[in-house]
């Protein structure tokens, strides 16, 4: 059996008292994860949450009238970030051209950070049981605040289905946004883990901008998801912040952030129709396999093209469809393997020959000396399926290799 988590978001319906206490507590915990996390900047970055609540366990309490649990709370929460941070930074080393032109890179950790890690939000973390409870039947939630416990109705899709007794509810962070307050509650179920043996269908998927994601399985099936019309949407979005950025106005400021996060939600629910598409097509017990991107610069992949195209490769979110799908994958008895990226699109399906040059941008095809041609797209996506095959027969580190004939 292995783990699941999801993030189940409830709304809280709050009184102007109820909202009054919330926005003390979080304001509150703020600070005190801005205490703790200028300690950590200013002491060399010990990231442990034991040690640091031996030292400012009672400075914490005192300064910011937080309550016992709240304090502790308060050092999970800074040091979670900054191992948060950690990983981003290993994940985006430095880049630079050296004298050759050649791209160099140098891996960053946490020393690179020139001021501590500031928590701007008034949030608050909430220990189920402790700071959160579910009362009258699981209809109403009590929370802990710095006076007293307040109780409070809220609404959440499908939130039943987490009350059946097979969801472990965990730590949850109070938040308010633009005037509304909700509760982000941490769930956790076991499911059966992902057999390579009982695998049916070995998927793969080729992400790009012109096609939000081609997929190509073992019946040689291939389906197109086309991404001209969101890429539209996008470079309208880029154009209205544009305009209200140059504008400068107090007037567009509050327009900016009227639509700010208008984008990202709809690009979050782009990416979660197309992962629950996939996972719903293709059932239980199927292997999706991506590219992996991970330390992938579109810059230097991509020197040819415009501005433009960079900005739309860099802003695309690659990523967030990948963790739709990984987790839409594990409740179905599913798994989502990434696998090296390299050669993929140049690599003919027929013959095995990699050039790049068999690969034509301008007309979205590849053309193999050996007569074999198709969508380039299409070639990206069954080069990528032929690994996942080839993971499922043993191959633990599947990849592509460029033979080159000797001197």
């Amino acid at each position: 059996m292995q783990d699941l988590t999801k993030t189940v978001k409830l709304r809280l319906y709050t009184t102007a008292e109820q909202s009054a206490m919330f926005r003390q507590m979080s304001d509150k915990y703020r600070q005190a994860c801005n205490f703790v996390s200028q300690y950590i900047f200013d002491n060399n970055f010990e990231l442990n949450s034991a040690k640091l609540n031996k030292v400012l366990y009672r400075e914490v309490r005192f300064k910011f009238a937080l309550k016992s649990q709240l304090a502790q709370s308060a050092f999970r929460t800074a040091t979670a970030r900054y191992k948060t941070t950690q990983t981003q930074l290993a994940q985006k080393p430095y880049r630079y051209r050296d004298e050759g032109g050649e791209y160099q890179r140098i891996n960053r950790t946490l020393e690179w950070l020139l001021k501590p890690v500031l928590f701007r939000r008034p949030q608050c973390d909430l220990v189920r049981n402790r700071d959160y409870s579910f009362v009258d039947n699981g209809t109403t939630l009590s929370i802990n605040t710095l006076d007293k416990r307040a109780k409070v109705k809220f609404a959440g899709d499908f939130w039943e289905q987490y009350l059946d007794g097979s969801w472990n509810l965990g730590t949850a962070k109070l938040l308010n946004l633009k005037g509304i307050w909700y509760l982000h509650i941490s769930a956790t179920k076991k499911f059966e883990e992902f057999d390579k043996e009982k695998v049916q269908h070995v998927v793969g998927i080729d992400r790009g901008l012109r096609f939000l994601a081609v997929t190509y399985d073992e019946r040689g099936k291939t389906l197109f998801t086309r991404g001209k019309q969101i890429l539209r949407k996008r470079h309208s979005f880029l154009k209205v912040r544009q305009q209200l950025q140059a504008k400068g106005t107090k007037s567009a400021k509050r327009a900016l952030q009227r639509i700010s996060g208008r984008e990202n939600r709809w690009m979050s629910d782009v990416n979660h129709c197309l992962s629950k598409t996939l996972v719903k097509k293709y059932g239980t017990n199927t292997l999706f396999v991506l590219e992996d991107l991970t330390g992938i610069s579109f810059e230097e992949t991509n020197l040819n093209r415009g501005k433009k195209a960079n900005n739309d490769l860099r802003s695309w979110a690659f990523y967030q469809l990948e963790q739709f799908l990984a987790y839409k994958s594990h409740e179905n008895c599913s798994e989502v393997l990434k696998v090296s990226a390299k050669y993929t699109s140049q690599r003919c399906p027929k013959c095995g020959s990699i050039n790049k040059n068999n690969r034509h941008h301008h007309t979205h095809e590849y053309i193999c000396q050996c007569g074999y041609r198709s969508n380039d797209d299409r070639i990206g996506a069954m080069n990528i399926q032929l690994l996942g095959t080839l993971w499922i027969s043993g191959e633990e580190r599947p990849h592509f290799e460029k033979i080159t004939a000797c001197e």
